[in-house]
């Protein structure tokens, strides 16, 4: 059931249940204009907002177990890389940079590659390369634009938190050197004001498993990458779970000094393994 379906079925709802609109918004403590919105499929319901909307209708148990579960499914959305791809990663990137304007707080949690937000023109070259099927015009202009992207960083009213796992630190999948300047980039980055970049550390006991990487902008929308599609979560719920587990790594993490003491010991190892390759 998609957004429109699942407004079609409200309104659906709400009529048989002989309730005015009015009532039924005021019960859900939302305007009638977005119940309208919801029920023409203009509007994207949460699924707190479904659930008040079917509380106000009173709806049976199963009905709302029913439409609540559509209600989660229709607040993820799924677009897989090929398309993304196909419209032009730098068009992409754009689409980030404008999303990333609005927005107040940024809580990025990477297990697997360097940040884009955070990453040099050679590591997005070596990154972007790999894939034979992107001609070296899409690598240029993506570069460029994810460069454009990077503004974002040094904009005050803005916070933006990183967490990293040392295994990206190590993972040459990039030359040994570009990593060194890589980290050096960011031994750069940490010291700016509204920036904050943590590491975990592989040493130490762990409470939890870095499954994939994600982004939580404002609280609100959560990205997740896949190995075959980014998916945005929008469900209060499930979007409270991936703050929770943002809070948790972040705890175990190094910051500041240490962090930059880490990043240079891990730096002069990769140029070590450069001298002697």
């Amino acid at each position: 059931m998609n957004r429109s379906e699942l407004g079609t079925a409200l309104r659906v709802l709400r009529q048989a249940s002989c309730k005015e609109a009015k009532a039924v918004a005021r019960s859900a403590v939302m305007s009638a204009s977005k119940l309208s919105k919801i029920e023409t499929g203009k509007l994207a319901p949460s699924a707190d907002d479904v659930d008040r909307i079917l509380t106000a209708i009173g709806v049976s148990d199963d009905a709302k177990a029913e439409y609540m579960e559509a209600a989660r499914a229709a607040a993820t959305e799924a677009t897989a890389w090929r398309l993304i791809q196909r419209a032009g990663l730098h068009k992409a990137q754009k689409q980030l940079q404008a999303i990333e304007a609005r927005m107040s707080i940024l809580r990025l949690f990477q297990p697997a590659l360097m940040p884009g937000l955070l990453q040099t023109p050679e590591y997005m070259r070596s990154i972007l390369s790999r894939h034979d099927d992107l001609t070296e015009e899409s690598v240029r202009r993506t570069i460029s634009a994810r460069l454009e992207r990077q503004q974002v960083l040094y904009d005050t009213s803005k916070t933006l938190q990183f967490v990293i796992t040392e295994p990206v630190l190590r993972w040459l999948i990039v030359p040994p050197l570009v990593m060194a300047g890589q980290l050096d980039r960011m031994i750069s980055l940490s010291r700016l004001p509204n920036v904050q970049i943590m590491v975990v550390p592989l040493a130490g006991p762990k409470r939890d498993i870095p499954n994939h990487a994600f982004v939580v902008r404002d609280d609100r929308a959560v990205s997740v990458e896949t190995v075959h599609a980014e998916i945005v979560v929008t469900d209060p719920k499930d979007v409270s779970l991936y703050l929770a587990k943002f809070d948790g790594f972040a705890e175990s993490a190094i910051v500041g000094g240490e962090l930059r003491a880490f990043l240079e010991k891990v730096r002069d190892d990769l140029l070590r393994q450069q001298e002697t390759g």
